[in-house]
């Protein structure tokens, strides 16, 4: 009989470790286009990502920037050329990853959860984080939820999707999440480029073990879920 912690071992295998067999190989012009499309939309993404989070909460132009930020994403990511959704293996057969991503991210925002309970206690770091948090305090809570997964569910579209693709197969996952990194930065928020760098971590080990971006996307939208929700009435 197989025990619990064998299969926990074997899922989280499946999920974040082993490669599913794929041919995704792309002509050397295609693959230069899709570099050349992903470098564009990350300046432009980058720079409209520092100008919509240095706008004062609660103003309309927030939502206006947020909503443009994850159009751009998405649009960018699949002008890049083809995404795939991907495939993990599951009882003897390759199925669509579902519930196994968004037990990751739910147990990752439960991670960050019990880590803002230390935060909180850090007056710089407790500052930096209130000051993000403010944009989920001010404004319609459905507007609020609805942008917070939207933007979560674009930025999978994009960075592992178009960029993931765009590096090749030297070292994806880490250069993937180092960039992620970068661009989160340009907001000027360590904290945001913490997140960023573990999240994006786990992310880019889900694109490379099923070749797609369904995984991550469901992964990101459950640990955004958790972040709206729990967090800011921990730094009220």
């Amino acid at each position: 009989m197989v025990s619990w912690q064998t299969r926990m071992e074997s899922v989280v295998r499946s999920a974040l470790v082993d490669k599913v067999d794929r041919d995704h190989t792309e002509t050397d012009r295609a693959f230069l286009r899709r570099r050349i499309v992903v470098g564009i939309v990350l300046v432009v993404g980058a720079t409209l990502l520092g100008i919509s989070l240095s706008v004062k909460p609660g103003d309309p132009l927030f939502y206006t920037l947020t909503i443009a930020l994850a159009l751009v994403w998405i649009v960018g990511g699949f002008l890049s050329g083809p995404l795939h959704l991907g495939r993990i293996p599951f009882r003897g057969h390759l199925r669509r990853p579902i519930l196994t991503p968004i037990a990751i991210g739910l147990a990752a925002g439960g991670v960050f959860v019990l880590g803002a309970l230390i935060v909180r206690e850090i007056p710089p770091l407790r500052d930096f984080t209130a000051n993000v948090l403010d944009h989920a305090r001010v404004g319609p809570l459905a507007l609020i939820v609805f942008i917070t997964l939207f933007n979560g569910l674009a930025e999978e579209i994009f960075f592992r999707g178009a960029l993931f693709a765009a590096i090749g197969r030297g070292r994806p996952v880490l250069i993937s999440t180092i960039v992620y990194t970068i661009a989160t930065l340009a907001t000027g928020n360590p904290m945001l480029g913490f997140a960023a760098i573990t999240l994006g971590f786990v992310l880019g080990l889900e694109r490379r073990a099923s070749g797609g971006i369904l995984a991550p996307i469901l992964t990101h939208v459950s640990w955004s879920t958790v972040m709206v929700f729990a967090m800011p009435p921990l730094f009220a």
